[in-house]
């Protein structure tokens, strides 16, 4: 059985059980002196089935307002706390450049400044600067940031 059928149940009987009562009180003011004639009870019989059937017919009438089923929202995914969140690099600070005739990676020292919270805890041993021409890059190398745990992640 469902809460629903229990609650409601219960409600009925809480009904009928004040329906009742208030009928008890209300024989009790009677200006005539107290006798039990036939008619008298029949027609208590009477009432307090027509009152039966009063509160049942209310009773049905609230089972039809039926409530709509409650649905969960979908989850929505948590941010990752920060102590998680600092391993996470952005992928979108990998490049990469030409030295002395080969391809080197290295994450942006300027980017990661813009889209890393935590650019002054990255280990040092890992931090390099590339002479190319004209130019010095100055970044990470993410071979060693691997090393120490750190992940690039798209955001």
């Amino acid at each position: 059985m469902t809460r629903l059928a229990s609650s409601s149940r219960n409600l009925h009987r809480k009904f009928i059980a004040a329906v009742i009562a208030t009928a008890m009180a209300i024989t009790g003011f009677s200006a005539a002196p107290a006798r039990a004639d036939s008619d008298d009870i029949a027609k208590f019989i009477a009432g307090a089935a027509i009152l039966g059937i009063i509160g049942a017919a209310i009773n049905d009438s609230k089972k039809d307002r039926r409530r709509p089923p409650h649905v969960d929202p979908t989850p929505r995914p948590k941010p990752l706390p920060p102590r998680v969140r600092r391993y996470d690099l952005p992928a979108q600070c990998l490049t990469s450049i030409r030295v002395r005739g080969k391809d080197r990676n290295l994450l942006g020292m300027r980017c990661l400044r813009r889209n890393y919270d935590y650019v002054r805890e990255l280990p040092n041993r890992c931090y390099a600067e590339f002479d190319n021409r004209n130019q010095s890059r100055r970044g990470y190398r993410p071979g060693c940031l691997r090393k120490h745990g750190y992940r690039l992640v798209r955001r």
